[in-house]
């Protein structure tokens, strides 16, 4: 049985503050979190900016795109380009890492980021 956990939405940024086709990072707690802002694809995501491979804070900088038939979005690690999904942070690159994702959504120009 699947158990509903409550967010707790918090304002991360504003829209302007994250580049188009691109990432920023903000630190909420103890955790660094990257948000996205994939303007090709009009959609928004985070994910942990901690890339798991070289334990490095570097994935709001890393490159994204789209793979797959389904043009599933990811992101690259700028270091050394092992690729994670956005949409379930599942290691696209073969090996056995992980990252973490967190619900997003923009509504007037402020971005959210919801906290489990």
């Amino acid at each position: 049985m699947e158990t509903v956990t409550d967010i707790e939405w918090i304002l991360a940024c504003y829209t302007d503050d994250v580049p188009a086709n691109g990432g920023a990072c903000i630190k909420h707690g103890d955790e660094q979190i990257a948000i996205y802002n994939f303007t090709r694809r009009n959609e928004w995501y985070a994910t942990q900016n901690l890339c798991p491979h070289k334990q490095q804070m570097v994935l709001s900088r890393g490159m994204i795109g789209s793979t797959g038939e389904d043009c599933n979005p990811k992101v690259a690690c700028p270091f050394h380009k092992k690729t994670f999904s956005l949409i379930n942070g599942e290691c696209l690159s073969g090996d056995d890492y992980q990252i973490k994702t967190y619900p997003i959504k923009v509504t007037d120009g402020r971005v959210y980021v919801g906290i489990v």
